[in-house]
């Protein structure tokens, strides 16, 4: 069972060193237990017990607040350790001290800075640049069922009135028959 000097003390580690620290793997999972525990205890009424309650109300924020600097430091150090994995091309990272979640962020981080680089790569190459997925904002004249883009994307169904950030290309359609205006300007 995790206490709020466990939260406590894996914060700080984590604060004051560079490197991600190990952490239990269900830690999130007791911190969980733990909140849930002190939100039932302070949700209880009664003048008794006040001053217990109002001390558990605060430790209970707290202890939130410090989870969720916990998680923003190891975020930082994993996209820290996922740009040096991109730039050096060797994969040096702590999966022995990431959680399950964790491992997938850094993977995914991976993947993105790999789809960037590639396209940066084609530009700098003389390829063109991905056509952009421009938006129209447009509001509908008509009613229009659902439907679904070519790339099989669904849009709709529509009401009259309503609006819509719809790619150019589709709601050029709308437009050309006179089912919807543009709000763009």
């Amino acid at each position: 069972m995790i206490t709020y000097k466990d939260i406590y003390e894996a914060a700080k580690k984590e604060r004051y060193s560079e490197k991600l620290q190990p952490i239990q793997k269900n830690f999130v999972k007791e911190v969980s237990k733990y909140i849930e525990e002190k939100k039932t205890a302070a949700s209880k009424e009664g003048d008794v017990f006040s001053d217990v309650i109002l001390k558990t109300k605060k430790q209970l924020e707290n202890a939130v607040t410090l989870f969720q600097e916990l998680l923003r430091r190891r975020r930082k150090k994993i996209l820290t350790l996922a740009l040096i994995a991109s730039e050096t091309g060797i994969s040096k990272q702590d999966f022995s001290n990431m959680l399950l979640i964790e491992k997938e962020l850094f993977d995914e981080f991976i993947k993105s800075i790999e789809e960037a680089d590639k396209k940066v790569n084609n530009i700098l190459n003389g390829g063109k640049e991905d056509e952009e997925k421009e938006n129209m904002l447009v509001v509908f004249l008509e009613e229009v069922n659902e439907f679904k883009s070519p790339e099989g994307e669904k849009f709709g169904p529509f009401s009259v009135g309503e609006f819509s950030n719809l790619p150019k290309r589709i709601a050029q359609i709308f437009l050309e028959d006179n089912v919807a205006e543009s709000m763009d300007k």
